[in-house]
């Protein structure tokens, strides 16, 4: 035979059959509830809330040199206010944990107390200045501490409120400081190193200073006006040395003394020689004017003795030279001036060498001071201009040479600069970006200073209290009407448990339903159960005595309700507050 599940009627009978087990075993584990929230001991919360205020002073105007976040900050001071010194210093100071000191080592002590510390930030959604994007912020943080004693938790989360106060303070001036103190630094060191380095490109400067890259075109613009005044030199010795030529010849042409008779005899005497070598040039020896010339040389020589004339010949061998290679230059050896004047000059050379055996000795060396001292105006100022070309010719060659060598100079310094270039545009790149980064650093060291001046005014961003922790007056755990709920719920499903669990596992047959499934076959008829007086006076007492545990559990509830909850008086005046309320709407 197939076996039928049981139904809710079943149930239902089942619990009237069990009331008397679901009441006591609900009962019990009610009582068990209550008391252990009646002995669970009261822990007291004491919180302060902190807001982290931005600084006083625009941000675009002076920046702040603590630039890490909020929140991260907040972590990295709880770490430091967490620390065992502290704990251990607020331990003994507000004489904390006396029972658990007994029992439990001092680490798992400062454990527990870090676990009754709180801390939870508060955040917000805020429009990022830099960016324009909103973003999540912590604008403020709340701190709390738990505890037995009320007194001692607001002191705690008292101490605790000023240690993170003071350690926010003490880490943004330090932070602030240390920046202060290492871009310091660091401009010093840069500052030595551009003094090092701009040693070392005087140096370099004061070794290479006419072959610097900055010289380079100076260098080729004075190479180029030395070339041209070398160029101009030369010309100029050209036109110089045609003029001394010019000169020579013309000299050659004129006489070194007049004719006058009134002339010295000396004086006299030199100029017929040379006026007798000039005709014993052009003439024979039998010509009238040679002849002539010759019979008064004898008689001045009769008159005044013998006089020296080879210097005078010499220079007029060497005017003759000149004019002949001017000549020479011009036309061809067997024109007629050519011819005469290498007569002339041959004749000369042959009196010097060989002088004729009707002539006085020449080779006397007897002086006059007429040979040194010619008295024609003419030939005197040719003579001298001569002499002025002869200097002027000179003074050009030294010229010449002194621009020869600036020149040479010139083309060394143009071929070592680039050799040069490459270690002095090292020396200077390296320089300019030394002063570059002193530069930045020293930017970066005025706004650090600013900040540090920021920060010990107070004016960054800051912690400002906004609700200091105060003496709580409930406590914060355990939550009793909760758990008096929960143990009421519990003691509930504990009874109605009981009487499914018994249900389940009963097989005795109860019931038409179970006489037909023992039976296969329905009952003929049903006898009710018929009570006795005895049984119904039975009834009557549990029925009085429910009535009255009924009665009791309620006094017994609005007592706990009103002791661990919320004063009945005052529950009242909120429920007459919400029904008026909910009358008006």
């Amino acid at each position: 035979m197939e076996e039928q599940l049981p139904d809710f009627s079943d149930y239902l009978h089942a619990f009237r059959r069990y009331r008397n087990s679901i009441v006591a075993i609900a009962l019990v584990v009610f009582v068990i509830g209550a008391t252990a929230t009646w002995l669970w001991p009261a822990t007291y919360k004491s919180s302060a809330t902190i807001l982290i205020k931005e600084q006083d002073i625009p941000p675009d105007l002076v920046r702040s040199t603590v630039t890490s976040f909020a929140a991260q900050r907040i972590q990295a001071i709880k770490q430091r206010v967490l620390a065992r010194p502290n704990l251990l210093k607020i331990i003994d100071k507000y004489g904390l944990y006396k029972e658990e000191r007994r029992r439990l080592t001092t680490e798992e002590i400062i454990e527990e107390m870090r676990e009754h510390i709180g801390l939870e930030l508060i955040g917000a959604n805020v429009v990022d200045p830099r960016t324009g994007r909103p973003t999540a912020a912590t604008i403020a943080f709340q701190l709390s501490f738990e505890g037995k004693n009320p007194a001692q938790v607001q002191k705690v989360a008292n101490e605790l409120m000023s240690l993170y106060l003071t350690e926010n303070l003490r880490e943004r001036s330090e932070k602030a400081s240390e920046t202060y103190t290492f871009l310091k630094r660091e401009a010093e060191r840069l500052n030595e190193e551009i003094k090092t380095r701009q040693a070392a490109l005087a140096t370099f400067k004061e070794k290479y200073a006419n072959v610097l890259p900055e010289l380079q075109e100076l260098n080729l613009s004075m190479m180029n006006r030395a070339e041209t005044e070398l160029e101009d030199i030369d010309n100029q010795i050209q036109s110089q040395e045609q003029i001394r030529i010019f000169l020579k010849s013309q000299l050659a042409q004129l006489k070194p003394f007049g004719a006058d008779a009134s002339l010295d005899p000396r004086t006299r005497l030199q100029a017929l020689r040379t006026e007798y070598l000039r005709l014993l040039a052009r003439y024979s020896a039998d010509h009238p004017d040679v002849i002539r010339t010759r019979r008064e040389i004898e008689g001045l020589e009769k008159e005044i003795g013998l006089v020296d004339s080879s210097a005078e010949q010499l220079r007029q061998i060497e005017a003759l030279r000149s004019e002949l290679g001017s000549l020479r230059e011009k036309y061809a050896p067997e024109h007629p001036d050519v011819v005469r004047l290498e007569r002339q000059i041959a004749a000369l050379e042959q009196s010097i060498s060989s002088p004729d055996a009707s002539l006085p000795d020449t080779s006397s060396k007897l002086s006059s001071a007429a040979a040194d001292n010619p008295d024609n105006p003419a030939y005197i100022q040719l003579q001298a201009q001569l002499e002025a070309a002869d200097a002027e010719l000179r003074s050009l060659h030294r010229q010449k040479e002194n621009l020869k060598a600036k020149l040479e100079e010139y083309a060394r310094r143009l071929t070592e600069t680039p050799q040069v270039e490459r270690e002095y545009s090292t020396l200077r790149r390296e320089l300019q970006n030394s002063i570059d980064e002193y530069q930045a650093i020293r930017a970066k060291l005025t706004a650090a200073e600013i900040g540090e001046q920021l920060e010990k005014d107070s004016k960054g961003e800051r912690f400002e209290i906004v609700e200091p922790p105060v003496l709580p007056e409930k406590p914060e755990k355990p939550n009793r009407p909760a758990m008096l709920f929960l143990s009421f719920v519990l003691a509930l499903g504990s009874g109605f448990g009981y009487a499914a669990l018994r249900q389940a596992i009963d097989k005795s047959v109860r019931g038409t339903r179970g006489v037909e499934n023992a039976t296969g076959a329905p009952p003929l008829a049903v006898i009710p159960y018929l009570e006795s007086d005895r049984e119904k006076s039975r009834r009557k007492n549990r029925t009085m005595r429910r009535a009255a545990a009924a009665i009791g559990a309620i006094i017994i509830a609005l007592t706990l309700l009103h002791n661990f909850w919320m004063p009945l008086d005052v529950l009242w005046y909120k429920a007459l507050r919400k029904v008026d309320v909910a009358i008006n709407t």
